[in-house]
């Protein structure tokens, strides 16, 4: 789908890979209500960007969301869901909220916000993009449910590509590790996987991917790659998951 004159919402605009997406947004005369939670960083974009305040992982704001993009844009074009977020941890207890926690806004809030605009666009074309996950693919020790939640979207939108029978469009986003500060956030000097991209090369690969109507999304030519050689070569990334396993421990044995 084409970006010119678009309605658009973005999804975890106000830092990383969603942010440099805003950025590049602007040279399609599109309007963009961009969601965070620190708005504040979404204040110094130009005329084009609506910033909007809104936890998603939470049904009624997702509602108050898409109530307040029709009222002031008419209609809602394309939806980026961006937003997510990591644990780096070893399991040690039953955690029935933490587990939920993860699953409303890397898993429960992007399939809903599909299934609002599939409501909201009876009959028109639309386009709903997911950041899904290399992860969803390549066992990362440390990250069991961040894993879980990405391997969940992989499934539901290789499954859902092949439900759709309206003029809808969705495309699922397979960024490797990237640059920001999402690891960071997942844990105090949690161990990074190699290798690592830029957020830019991420955001630049979802605005050309939306724009073929890509229903996968590969920023990284070289994961897209492996994931055909794992299928000749499958040691390859129980090999990889062993060496980040390796990694894990020795950051628990650090932090104890």
């Amino acid at each position: 789908m084409n970006f010119k004159d678009k309605n658009i919402i973005l999804t975890g605009a106000s830092s990383g890979i969603g942010n440099e997406v805003l950025k590049r947004l602007g040279v399609y005369n599109a309007n963009v209500i961009a969601v965070g939670r620190n708005v504040e960083k979404i204040n110094n974009f130009g005329s084009y960007v609506i910033p909007y305040s809104c936890d998603v992982s939470n049904k009624e704001e997702m509602d108050k969301l898409f109530e307040y993009a029709i009222a002031t844009l008419g209609h809602v074009d394309i939806f980026i869901a961006n937003a997510g977020f990591a644990y780096c941890e070893e399991i040690l207890e039953p955690d029935w909220g933490h587990i939920e926690d993860i699953f409303k806004t890397n898993v429960i809030s992007p399939i809903y916000a599909f299934e609002k605009m599939k409501k909201l666009n009876k009959g028109k074309e639309y386009h709903v993009a997911i950041t899904c996950s290399a992860v969803s693919k390549v066992p990362l020790p440390g990250y069991s449910l961040y894993c879980s939640t990405k391997s969940a979207i992989d499934g539901f939108g290789r499954v859902h590509n092949y439900e759709i029978r309206d003029k809808g469009r969705l495309s699922l986003i397979y960024p490797i590790a990237t640059s920001t500060n999402f690891f960071k956030r997942a844990g105090d000097k949690a161990p990074v996987p190699w290798p690592v991209q830029t957020a830019v090369k991420v955001a630049e690969s979802i605005i050309k991917g939306i724009e073929k109507n890509k229903k996968s999304i590969y920023p990284s030519k070289a994961y897209a790659v492996t994931l055909g050689l794992n299928r000749i070569l499958p040691f390859l990334y129980p090999i990889y998951a062993r060496i980040q396993a390796k990694k894990f421990i020795k950051w628990i044995e650090n932090k104890a």
